[in-house]
């Protein structure tokens, strides 16, 4: 078995969650944007109890964190002091003004993936909520839209510079997409 397979499927989990987020991107709109943020966290295994399941980990400023790995986590027995535990976090935004009619409606969809028993422990996890929205006004001065979601109240926000405006008329849809994931990896002590 390849011993990067932990980190394969981990990084594939977390790819995959992050293209539920572009695709709102993909298709061709007059606006659009997209951000994205990542974190990484790096700690060693400082102490491992496999009856009870608690594991300490240490950070590299010498902090320590301490719990109790769930049931759901697989193959904890394969973990030993001083194994580095690499955590990457991602979030990202788009959204992308849409002409053609519709209506408001949220969606959300859940992905995860683990690593094959006997493997270091790895997995990944994500979700992608994706709204959308009609436009109900535009206020160029402010400069604000207010929007209709799906439970049918408005909300106004303001937004980053009146040229995101250009080409926004009332009626058009906004679809808003955020995500989220994480991917956590074990790797031997080195």
């Amino acid at each position: 078995m390849n011993k990067n397979y932990g980190t394969w499927i981990a990084a594939a989990g977390l790819a995959g969650c992050l293209c539920l987020a572009t695709a709102a991107l993909a298709q061709n709109s007059p606006k659009g944007e997209m951000v994205i943020g990542s974190v990484d966290v790096t700690a060693k295994v400082a102490h491992i109890n496999h009856k009870t399941r608690e594991v300490t980990l240490k950070a590299a400023d010498g902090s320590e964190t301490s719990f109790v790995a769930d049931a759901a986590v697989q193959n904890l027995d394969q973990v030993k002091k001083g194994d580095v535990v690499t955590a990457t976090y991602t979030e990202a935004l788009a959204y992308e003004v849409m002409k053609k009619g519709g209506k408001p409606s949220a969606d959300t969809t859940v992905a995860a993936a683990a690593a094959a028993p006997g493997a270091k422990p790895a997995g990944a996890i994500g979700q992608n909520t994706t709204v959308t929205v009609a436009i109900t006004a535009i206020d160029a001065k402010a400069p604000s839209v207010t929007f209709k979601g799906p439970d049918g109240k408005k909300q106004t926000v303001k937004v980053a510079s009146a040229d995101k405006l250009q080409g926004v008329s009332v009626g058009d849809m906004v679809v808003i997409s955020y995500t989220e994931a994480i991917a956590v990896k074990v790797d031997k002590k080195k």
